[in-house]
């Protein structure tokens, strides 16, 4: 069913070998663009590296926060000291596992040449930023110390109330650098990367496959039930669920790939599982780039974007239509009043920009990467502008890998994206367009918008952080970077009478080192 590239074989290894069957085999969504932790930002490799990686902290599978790597930790009374007590763990190699190695990948990562567009989250930590940026070149100066080989301390800038959520990341996992300086580039390649998670990597085939195996050092082993996972990767939604439907998968975890078109036939099964989740869909303007530039020009094009229409008649899957970031109760959080279907308003923005009835418009183009959904979204987005402001808009889709490395380079006029929280805190929404933020992707920048970030996470009374933010998504709103389009709806796909260990979640996290099969197994 699956061709692989020759080249590709050689490149990655592990192919060409037999390899026995999989326990378990599940649906991850797009070609994996890397599995070094401290890069990815996209959810399938994040769940990938979650598998193969663990940090001082983990989740369980109902999305709540668990000891990981750290046995037990001591905060401060002031909120700023974390005393992390490492238990007796082991790499996958069998080398122990010591807070060195911590410290030493923690400094990899904040390294402005990793070049790790998640390097953000370590910001929370004294002169973190500062190193990750280039003004300071002294990491003794950060504030994360290794006193002995089972304590890390870490001192933070002020009291962050979601820091263990942070310790979970994969941004944040320890990597293990003796393998790293052996490979090289390779380090991340079957047979060569070494890893402290539940898996380690057996074997990686390009549009095919990851495969985990079940790493025989990991501190509970002894609680991980599959010894071999296949991931596949799939861009069509209905190959995934042919594969599904024959027992060759027993879970979907990517909803764009359960077929919009059958979930109204799907929702009565015992298989089909859905679920509101802190996420949310949008589309990125590049306001580096004429007439997006404009305020006014990004303003409309969000404003005459019916998102109702949207998903009734394509996502159908009960998601709420978004008119802001941060989608309603993340934490206790209420959004400020956002975008809504104005084409009158639209209109009226776009004439004073110079294009009165869309005249003189550029022909710009809307990318995504390859699904059968995000393109029937942009289609129907494609139809909009064109009836409610008489403008042409092309499309443009790419394979997961490059479509990410376009949004980095701002290569695109207007992108297709989506953000599901890190942790439940307004601020894993809004702290993505600060200024120079990795995964801000859009080149907007505002002084008051960053001043009301930054004042919120000095802040420690809840109601007043809450009140910065929502000033801070206000701005966002006017000015347009985003367009928010709907607020995620988790759909899962499998069989609760055989698959064990998976629980719905706001998180929509789902640790692969829970599920077991229930007996008898399928």
């Amino acid at each position: 069913m699956r061709v692989l590239p020759v080249l590709f074989c050689l490149l990655l290894g592990g192919c060409g070998r037999a390899l026995p069957p999989a326990d378990f085999t599940f649906i991850n969504g797009a070609e994996p663009e890397t599995l070094d932790p401290h890069v990815v930002t996209g959810q399938p490799e994040i769940r990938l590296c979650e598998a193969l990686f663990e940090g001082l902290t983990s989740r369980d599978g109902r999305g709540a926060i668990i000891p990981g790597i750290a046995e037990k930790w001591d905060v401060s009374a002031d909120g700023r000291v974390y005393t992390f007590h490492l238990r007796a763990a082991r790499w996958s190699n069998g080398d122990p596992l010591t807070s060195a190695d911590f410290l030493n990948s923690w400094r990899r990562a904040l390294e402005p040449l990793t070049a790790s567009e998640y390097a953000y989250q370590y910001y929370p930590i004294v002169n973190a930023q500062a190193y990750n940026t280039g003004a300071l070149s002294d990491f003794a100066e950060v504030g994360v110390k290794a006193p002995d080989p089972q304590t890390l301390r870490v001192t933070l800038s002020a009291p962050t109330p979601y820091f263990l959520d942070l310790c979970a990341c994969s941004t944040l996992a320890p990597i293990h650098l003796g393998a790293m300086k052996q490979w090289g580039e390779d380090w991340i390649k079957p047979g060569k990367l070494v890893t402290d998670g539940p898996y380690t990597l057996g074997a990686w085939r390009i549009n095919d496959r990851i495969t985990l195996v079940k790493n025989p050092h990991y501190w509970r082993a002894r609680d991980v039930a599959f010894r071999r996972i296949d991931a596949l990767s799939l861009s069509s939604a209905t190959t995934a669920f042919n594969l599904f439907h024959s027992g060759e998968a027993g879970l979907i975890l990517d909803k764009s790939m359960v077929p919009a078109f059958f979930i109204d036939a799907l929702r009565s099964k015992s298989y089909f599982h859905s679920q509101p989740i802190y996420g949310t869909y949008f589309y990125r303007f590049n306001v580096t780039r004429k007439p997006l530039k404009d305020p006014r020009v990004r303003l409309a094009l969000a404003l005459a974007v019916d998102r109702k229409r949207l998903v009734d008649r394509i996502t159908r899957a009960g998601e709420p239509p978004a008119g802001t970031f941060v989608p309603p109760g993340i934490g206790g959080y209420t959004p400020p009043e956002g975008m809504s279907y104005d084409p009158a308003r639209a209109r009226k923005l776009l004439a004073a920009a110079g294009f009165p009835g869309g005249k003189g418009f550029p022909v710009l183009s809307v990318l995504y990467n390859s699904s059968e959904q995000n393109e029937q979204i942009a289609t129907e987005i494609q139809d909009m502008w064109r009836e409610n402001l008489g403008i042409s808009i092309e499309l443009r889709n790419q394979e997961w890998k490059v479509y990410l490395n376009s949004l980095s380079e701002l290569d695109y006029d207007i992108a297709r994206s989506s953000w599901v929280a890190d942790y439940p805190d307004p601020n894993t929404f809004l702290d993505c367009f600060m200024s120079g933020r990795g995964n801000n992707r859009t080149g907007w920048s505002s002084a008051r918008y960053d001043g009301l970030i930054e004042e919120a996470c000095r802040q420690p009374d809840r109601a007043a952080r809450y009140a910065l933010f929502r000033q801070a998504e206000e701005i966002l709103s006017q000015e347009a970077p985003i367009a928010p389009l709907y607020n995620y709806v988790a759909i899962s796909i499998y069989r609760p009478d055989h698959l064990g260990g998976f629980f719905p979640n706001a998180m929509d996290e789902h640790p692969l080192r829970e599920l077991f099969w229930r007996e008898p197994a399928p």
